[in-house]
This record gives structure tokens, sequence and C-alpha cells, in this order.
């Protein structure tokens, strides 16, 4: 009994001197870290979630903040509106076909619309699509400090939908490009517009795929879709607005969504910022797109026509026919060829290879990098136009109309009592001959609306279908009225 009582003293007395010299080594331990911190106090640090693919922090919530503070402000809000439907005249939109699924679908021309634009530059020049401006007698843009102005009409590019708007205004708040050839599939984006007319509106996505085709253009000759799709939620009234990424670039111009509903219901569409400044640069420059072409047929390359042709890849896209005499024949690519880069970038599918060659103008000299058999080889290809020469094509509208416009002096209008209006000063054979107008004519209204240069009687009439109503004067005084159809 003795010897247990002694026994459990002996554990008490060794735990005691345990815990003592546990105790003494952790003040130690305290102190030093003390003396090391100085007076700073010890803050504890919130957890933080990480990425395990690179070992980085998880994006924080500011990113979204950021690009959202920084890019709101240079997307507008576009309203449009347009004249009376006359003698029940239907109006035929695809891009509402595309929505709501029924391509028999039509219904009067609608008085007013709306959608998105963004500023891309500080003296204000906007980005829209076409569809959102197509055939508006007047354009309003509305800021997000809620100024309004009336916009300009400068060109318009059916191929891609895109138009480029203007308002005369300076320091105007505008969104950076981007270089959507550096976008990557599951990156974060912000889709930015007036959904609804609920205007600065941001909603957040991920790049679902890049270089998808469509096909909502069908009705253009030449349609280029090479769109990245993102599932950023984006409704009617967000077309024409940004998609930018987190850094707050613009990479992309909001176009569609893929829905059967009409409303947003997972994915929706945009329009590289690289083929927008494209775009945008010839419309400054020319006053319309200059679009070369490299003269093949292409097929994408699946595994039914490599087996077929007895490939060992599924890279590049197959040249399935040249145009003869075209730019890729004089270029020495042959059919079979399998085109696996353009100007340095891969390409893979049709789109891929539609974007990176409407990047370039007729006369360009564009390396092009391919496969024959086993061999690879790259040859330089120069570019043509649709017409297959290698010059600037002028504006479509002005050789259709036949005719050469200058602006009027006040003098003359002083004359006539007049304070608009551009006068034909050649006529050759067109539309304005064919209507019996005669040189000299001074054109004051194109379909009610107001003349003032030649770049509005291009925007009244470049996308214009059906039959055209021109009022004006002659120098004699002498006001006429002519129509014609296009």
């Amino acid at each position: 009994m003795i010897t247990n009582i002694k026994k459990a003293i002996g554990f008490f007395l060794l735990a005691a001197v345990a815990g003592f010299a546990g105790a003494g080594v952790y003040d130690q331990v305290t102190e030093k870290h003390n003396q090391i911190s100085g007076s700073q106090q010890v803050e504890k640090q919130p957890a933080r979630l990480a990425n395990f693919l690179n070992d980085k922090p998880a994006m924080a919530a500011t990113e979204f903040v950021d690009a959202s503070e920084s890019s709101v402000p240079g997307v507008v809000h576009v309203k449009t509106s347009y004249s009376a439907v006359a003698n029940g005249q239907q109006f035929y939109n695809p891009f509402r076909d595309f929505f709501w699924g029924d391509q028999g679908f039509k219904s009067p021309a609608p008085a007013m619309s709306s959608g998105s634009g963004v500023i891309i530059t500080d003296d204000g020049y906007i980005v829209t699509n076409n569809h959102v401006v197509e055939n508006a007698e007047k354009v309003e843009v509305t800021l997000n400090d809620k100024r309004t102005f009336t916009a300009k009409v400068i060109g318009t590019d059916p191929s891609t939908d895109l138009a480029l708007l203007k308002v005369e205004e300076k320091g105007l708040p505008f969104i950076p490009y981007g270089n959507s050839d550096n976008v990557r599939v599951g990156e974060w984006v912000l889709a930015v517009g007036n959904p609804f007319n609920l205007t600065s509106t941001v909603t957040a996505g991920i790049v679902s795929a890049k270089a998808r085709n469509i096909h909502i253009l069908p009705d253009q000759q030449f349609p280029i879709e090479s769109f990245i799709q993102t599932d950023a939620a984006v409704n009617p009234g967000n077309s024409g607005g940004a998609l930018v990424n987190t850094e707050g670039d613009l990479i992309g111009i909001n176009t569609a969504i893929a829905s059967n509903t009409g409303a947003y219901t997972g994915y929706s569409f945009a329009i590289p910022v690289n083929m927008v400044k494209k775009v945008v640069d010839d419309l400054l420059e020319y006053g319309n797109v200059q679009r070369g072409f490299i003269g093949i047929n292409i097929r994408d390359i699946d595994s039914k026509l490599a087996e077929e042709k007895g490939m060992s890849s599924l890279k590049g896209v197959y040249v399935a026919g040249l145009s003869e005499g075209g730019a890729a024949a004089e270029a020495g690519i042959e059919e079979g060829d399998i085109i696996t880069h353009v100007a340095g970038n891969p390409v893979n599918t049709s789109p891929e290879l539609q974007e990176q060659v409407s990047r370039f103008r007729p006369g360009d000299k564009v390396e092009v990098a391919l496969l024959r058999g086993k061999s690879a080889k790259t040859v330089a290809v120069t570019l043509r136009n649709k017409n297959g020469n290698t010059k600037i094509v002028k504006n479509e509208m002005v050789s259709l109309l036949g005719a050469e416009f200058e602006q009027l002096s006040s003098d003359e209008e002083a004359k006539l009592g007049i304070s608009n209006g551009v006068k034909i000063s050649k006529l050759n054979a067109g539309k304005l001959r064919s209507a019996g107008i005669r040189e000299g004519f001074i054109i004051q209204n194109i379909d009610k609306k107001e003349v003032r240069s030649t770049d509005d009687i291009i925007s009244a009439l470049q996308n214009k279908k059906g039959g055209v109503l021109i009022e004006g004067i002659y120098p004699n005084g002498m006001r006429a009225y002519y129509g014609f159809g296009l």
C-alpha cells in the first residue's frame, strides 16, 4: 500500500516538473518573438483560398469591382427611331428570328428600338452592332452620367454586324482595346450593357469557347463569324455592349444569344475586339471595310476526313478547292494542303481562318504555313479584293448611285434660303440618273432624313432595301422629288 502511494506521488511530481518546463519554454519562445517583432502587434491573418493548379491565391473579388467601375462609364445606351411602315409593309429581322427561334416570324417595323454601344475614343467614337442601328432614322446615345447626344452613323459593316457612331463631345470616358488573341477559354469576363432598358448592367461569366460560327448572318454574301462564346448573362438590349476582361480592357462586342425564348438561357456571343479594330480603322479611313480574300474553299478536319485523306493529325484546315487565278493559287497553295497558321497564328477551324484573314486588306502579303503530305511549307499570299485585284474598293453605295458630290457654300444656301443639302457635282450612269435626277440637284432629304454631307447620303442608303424618296432643290429654285428602289 505504502509502495503504491509512493509511486503515485512520484508520477505527480514528474508531471508537475514537465508542465513547468513546458511553460518556461513557451515564455522563452514568446519573449524571443517579442524581441524580434519589437513594438508591433501581431495581427491575425484571414484565411485565403488557394489555387491548387499554380499555388497562387484565388482571384480577389475586387478584380470584378475594379473592372466594372472602369468599364461602366464607357458603355452607352443606344436608342433608335424608325419611319412608320407604309402600306402594311412587313419588317424582317434575322436577329429576332434567332432570338425567338421562329424563322417565319415577321412583324411590322418597330417605331423605337434600343441597344448598347461602347465608347472607344475620348472624342466620341462609339462601336455598336449593325443590327442595333440598321435602317434607323434617328440615333441617340445616353451616357452613364445621363447626358444624351444625337449620334451620326459613320459607317456599317453588315458582314461582321458592326457599326461606328460619332457624337460631338470631348473628354468622354472610353474603354481601351485589349487583345482578343490572348483571351483564354476559362478566364473570367464581364458583360456590360443595357438589357431590357436597364442601364449600366454588369454580369460575369467565363469564356466558354472561341471562334464560334452560329450562322446568324445568313443574308450576307461574305459573312464573318468567329465569336467569343461566354456564359455571362446577356439579354436583348445588351447588343453592342462591352465584353471586358478583369483588367477592364475591351475584348469583344456582345452581339447575340443562343435562345429559343428570346431571353438568356446559357450562352452569349461577342465579336472579337481584334476584328472590331480592323473594321473601325477601315470605316474611318475608307468609308467602307476593305476585305481581303485568299481564294480557297476550306473544310474543318474531323476523324472521317482524316481517315479518308490518310492524315495523321486533326490540326489545321483542309484546302478543299481553289478559286481560279485567286490569291492562294497564285501563291502556290494546292488542293489537299492543310493550312496550320495564318500570319503566325494557329488556325484549326474555318472561323479561325476567316478571322485571321479578315484582319488584312487587299494587297497585303500574309504568311501562310501549311502541310503538304509530310512536308511543312510557308508561302506569302497577296490578298485580293472581291473583284480579283489588289486595289482598295471604293464605297459601293457611291458607285451604285453613280454621282460625285460637293458641299454647298454658305452663299448658295443663303441664295436658295436653305440650311442643309449636298450638291451633285457630276452624274454618271447609276441609280440617280436612272431616276431622272440631273447634275446640280441639291439633295436635302432622303426618306425624310436631313442630308448635310456625303456621309449622310451613304448612311441613309447603306443598308436600305426597297423604295427610296429623295427631296431637294435645283440651283434655279425648283423643288423636286424622286423615287427609286434599292
